[in-house]
């Protein structure tokens, strides 16, 4: 019986190209890190630029587990596993893409505001932006609007990720918009809101771009809401 399992083993290395792609989406999808790390190692060994191996490797696989998170058919224990063997592939590459001189899709500074320390959401909506193509700044927990501010400052994103999970801290989110507002920083930066409480009646008004109801939505809206932006300028 363990001779049987053996020889239904896959190689990694014996794989083409396009097959070895297609099975680090499925690998990517069960959370199997060292899978992961092991494909990633071997398409760069074949010649393959870092930039070709995140697109079409690893983001193109966890675009699927997004669109299947957003439909109900994984929950946030397999989106997590997920996410953690994307972050084993992306340690690998990230040094790589940083010689080449390749730019991320956008920037996001994202964190839970003050008084909440509810981290699970936001954590996963970061590791979804990261696994689209985002450099993702997470300040996390308790965050204030001067520690928001100086984040913006610092690293100049195009997105500002806030969210709560309390009735209590939701409030907060306005006092960080309508200080970019006193500042006038308000018009540099998208911003997005998420969390169990939070509705897009709320989002509209306390003044922020997007409300997004979980991590696939928010990676979708956070691509688009970029896109439209470049467009326009």
């Amino acid at each position: 019986m363990a001779e049987e399992l053996l020889d239904d083993e896959i190689v990694l290395a014996e794989l083409s190209d396009g097959d070895l792609t297609a099975q680090m989406h499925d690998d990517l999808y069960d959370g199997l890190a060292d899978e992961i790390v092991e494909g990633t190692e071997i398409l760069l060994e074949r010649g393959w630029d870092p930039s070709r191996v995140l697109n079409d490797a690893l983001v193109a696989g966890m675009r699927i587990v997004g669109i299947d998170f957003r439909d109900g058919i994984l929950f946030v224990p397999e989106v997590l596993l997920a996410a953690n063997a994307m972050k084993a592939g992306m340690a690998i590459l990230r040094p790589l893409l940083a010689e080449t001189g390749a730019q991320p899709i956008g920037k996001v500074v994202i964190g839970t505001v003050k008084g909440d320390i509810h981290d699970i959401g936001k954590n996963l909506v970061g590791m979804m932006l990261e696994g689209a193509g985002f450099e993702v700044f997470d300040l996390g927990i308790n965050t204030d609007v001067e520690q928001f501010l100086a984040a913006l400052d610092e690293h100049k994103p195009d997105i500002l990720g806030m969210s709560a999970l309390l009735t209590t801290t939701m409030p907060y989110m306005k006092v960080v918009i309508d200080t970019l507002i006193e500042k006038s920083l308000r018009e540099e930066y998208i911003i997005i809101v998420g969390g169990a409480p939070l509705n897009e009646e709320f989002s509209e008004a306390i003044g922020a771009d997007a409300y997004c109801r979980d991590a696939a939505v928010a990676s979708e809206t956070a691509e688009r809401l970029v896109a439209q932006r470049r467009a326009a300028a």
